[in-house]
């Protein structure tokens, strides 16, 4: 499974809670973008909308700019593709009071394009902080092991 795009912010500013995968309705030329790694997930969200559920906000530059068609739009909302079990777990989480869901990773599973989603709540600034000590700590150790 190779990483084609992945959105390396939300592990930092978000506790994740759950990861779904789902699946993408793409394009043609869009496929093979995101093969090429041509997609962008920063600043990107998942909502639901009349039952479905929407990427927003990713980029997917074109292939071959010149054969992509002329109405082509980079950022437009992309439909994913998920059991509707899931999808009525999700709007129930969706709608509970500071959670997120959001996309965490883009990968190949064979020949297919999956998106990585996690439930999230956003941690607050104390907690990122946190976590900024306990990696600069664990360097540290790592530092003092080696000179050893």
């Amino acid at each position: 499974m190779a990483t084609l795009a992945e959105n390396r912010k939300a592990r930092f500013e978000f506790e994740i809670m759950e990861a779904f995968e789902a699946g993408l309705e793409l394009f043609g030329f869009e496929v093979k973008a995101i093969k090429s790694r041509k997609m962008s997930l920063e600043g990107s969200y998942v909502f639901p909308r009349l039952g479905e559920f929407y990427l927003v906000g990713a980029t997917v530059a074109p292939y071959q700019p010149k054969n992509t068609p002329k109405d082509y739009d980079q950022a437009r909302e992309r439909r994913l593709l998920l059991h509707k079990k899931e999808i009525d777990y999700l709007i129930g989480k969706a709608a509970a009071r500071s959670l997120t869901i959001l996309p965490l990773r883009v990968y190949t599973k064979g020949s297919i394009i999956k998106l990585e989603i996690a439930v999230a709540r956003r941690l607050k600034q104390r907690d990122q902080r946190a976590k900024i000590m306990e990696r600069e700590d664990k360097r540290k150790i790592e530092r003092t092991l080696k000179e050893i």
